[in-house]
């Protein structure tokens, strides 16, 4: 036995020293345009399939059929992945093609993978593959969006993809005086605004099933410190961090100035459903006068609600305590905000992953207490009012 252990043991060890000076001669080429030996591809591959099998045992998909969800993964599926893997009726960036391995076509390849798989690869990235892992690591819910969107892909048509992707509005034939006007009038940011409209319009309309917030009208000074806080990471975001990140602090203002003079829509739907009643009142009561008895504070504390700053009481009054409330220009306004969008917010405080700004602490510790049904009350209660703006910077 020994003798056979010693035997083993020196092939190893002859077999690592021959690897070491085969690497050492660089014989092997390491080049893009050569591809791999047979066998090393094969290799390559088993071993990539296996770890993700692996490693997704444990995820459990959440159900990805919402709108919002599907459509926040495809506003930033078309500006970050697009160009490597593909999409429907798109071969994607030729430079792509050179690489190796080349990114697979996903709108063929998507299938191959399980929702837990697809989640673990977006989120966590592949090794020598180009595949980089998600920058914020705690928001699951982006990541989910993204898989949400790519299981949808293979049976979406290319008009409805470009549609949606490249927002009608910014092409729309009958606007393209006043969108050209508005592009030239943000001057050096131009192309930043038309990267931004993809998924809130030029005039900060918002939409996607209310993936994407309003920002027409929003205050400028909010709007600014919020790209600033994606900019630096405080606020996690995988979408928003690497848009934001590129750009200057002027070009950050300019920005949050243009969005903050628009004005909103008041013509544009809420997705869903009309609310009923009930679910009407009981957001204005968590918006006007908070749940004492859990904990919750009046929204109206710090948001404005109904006219003014003031909450509205049962008979739409406003409460007297809230009348003089003064306005911070750092509490953004929640009028006509889509519900969807808040819902999302209103969770991501609750669960501990929205944080960023001087206020942190007092929106999660406001937001934990509440049950699903009353978050979901409250945003679709703030979404029915009529939306503030359009503002001066």
């Amino acid at each position: 036995m020994k003798k056979v252990l010693y035997t083993a043991l020196g092939l190893t060890l002859l077999g690592g020293i021959g690897a070491f000076l085969f690497a050492w001669s660089g014989l092997y080429s390491v080049a893009a345009s050569k591809p791999h030996w047979a066998i090393t591809e094969w290799f390559l591959h088993f071993g990539l399939r296996k770890s993700v099998e692996t490693h997704a045992i444990p995820v459990e998909a959440p159900p990805l059929d919402e709108q919002a969800m599907i459509y926040r993964g495809l506003g930033h599926y078309e500006g970050a992945c697009a160009p490597c893997h593909g999409a429907p009726g798109e071969a994607g960036n030729p430079v792509a093609k050179h690489m190796l391995p080349i990114p697979p076509h996903l709108p063929d390849k998507a299938a191959e993978w399980t929702d837990s798989q697809l989640f673990w690869i977006v989120k966590h990235g592949l090794k020598y593959t180009g595949m980089p892992a998600w920058i914020a690591q705690e928001r699951d819910d982006e990541v989910w969006s993204v898989v949400a969107f790519v299981r949808r892909m293979p049976d979406m048509q290319p008009e409805e993809y470009r549609r949606v992707a490249r927002n009608d509005t910014i092409h729309d034939p009958e606007m393209a005086e006043q969108n050209a006007a508005l592009i030239a009038a943000a001057g050096p940011t131009g192309a930043d605004l038309v990267a931004c409209a993809r998924c809130h319009g030029l005039r900060g309309e918002g939409g996607g099933a209310g993936a994407f917030p309003r920002l027409a009208g929003q205050k400028p000074e909010y709007l600014y410190e919020t790209l600033k806080a994606y900019a630096l990471g405080t606020r996690p975001s995988g979408i928003m961090q690497p848009i934001a990140a590129e750009l200057g602090d002027a070009e950050l203002r300019r920005l949050a100035d243009h969005y903050a003079a628009m004005t909103p829509d008041t013509k544009a739907p809420e997705p869903g459903d009309a609310p009923d009643p009930e679910t009407l009142k009981l957001g204005e009561t968590i918006a006007s006068q908070g749940l004492p008895g859990e904990g919750v504070p009046a929204c109206a504390s710090c948001h404005t609600t109904g006219q003014g700053n003031a909450g509205r009481g049962d008979a739409g009054q406003a409460d007297a305590g809230q009348a003089n409330a003064p306005e911070n220009a750092l509490y953004p306004d929640l009028r006509g905000q889509y519900a969807a969008f808040l819902i999302q917010q209103l969770d991501l405080w609750k669960a501990g992953k929205r944080h960023g700004t001087a206020y942190s602490e007092i929106m999660a510790a406001a937001a934990r207490p509440l049950t699903p049904e009353q978050i979901r009350a409250v945003s679709r209660y703030y979404a029915s009012l009529p939306p503030a703006g359009p503002r001066s910077p």
